[in-house]
């Protein structure tokens, strides 16, 4: 493998993030971490569709709480930006109504926005559904007064493994149930993560979730991603 070339260094309120090129691939470093790189994208890209699948079968054309015909075009919020896959995903799809993504990390907006990841997410930053708020996740669900239809939610490498401390905190039974209250009767959590974990599956049971479930994503090197999703009660 050939070696990286650093192309941006930032100290934020969160700690250090790196943007680094190797070879054709950048690839994203918090706080020494590897979070994740523009190498392969299915099991982000996965995130999304299967967000989707488990809302129309969880749900169907109407919504158990109000027997109203759920929007002809669902509204997705995106936890992390990361590398723009899951955005580029969702953006692609016309299928999804309004796409809100919520990144804390100013640097990771920035590449983005004026930087070497436009080449990703350029034409979805620019599609008329989709918003990018700078905000901390857990701010944003305490703060938001509508709801949204899913939540993809790509913050860690999963709940078992944060990227700072304070983050723990989503992955917790108050942080579980914001997530439930920001979604409508019959929405779903989806939680990108590098391992299954049987514990928080479980912990998603105790924060009142119905149809607990892990689907695992194989990718080109290492164990598979995983991807645990989650419904809302009506």
């Amino acid at each position: 493998m050939s070696a990286p070339v650093t192309l941006d260094r930032r100290e934020g309120p969160y700690g250090e993030v790196v943007l680094r090129r190797r070879g054709d691939h950048h690839e994203i470093i918090a706080n020494g971490c590897f979070l994740m790189d523009t190498s392969d994208g299915r099991s982000e890209r996965r995130l999304v569709d299967a967000a989707f699948e488990t809302l129309t079968a969880a749900t169907g054309p109407r919504s158990a709480r109000t027997s109203e015909k759920r929007p002809i075009r669902p509204a997705l919020l995106i936890g992390g930006l990361g590398v723009g896959f899951s955005l580029a995903h969702a953006a692609a799809d016309s299928r999804w109504g309004a796409i809100t993504v919520v990144e804390r990390e100013a640097a990771i907006v920035d590449w983005h926005l004026t930087g070497p990841l436009s080449g990703i997410s350029g034409p979805a930053v620019d599609d008329p559904r989709s918003v990018i708020l700078r905000t901390d996740l857990l701010a944003h669900l305490r703060a938001v007064k509508h709801r949204y239809d899913a939540l993809c939610l790509d913050i860690d490498n999963g709940p078992d493994w944060t990227v700072t401390e304070d983050n723990a905190g989503l992955y917790t039974l108050a942080g579980l149930a914001l997530c439930r209250t920001a979604l409508t009767s019959g929405g779903v959590l989806a939680i990108w993560s590098a391992q299954p974990s049987p514990e928080f599956e479980q912990a998603l049971r105790n924060a009142g979730f119905s149809g607990v479930r892990t689907e695992e994503i194989l990718v080109a090197r290492g164990v598979p991603d995983v991807v645990h999703l989650a419904v809302s009660p009506a």
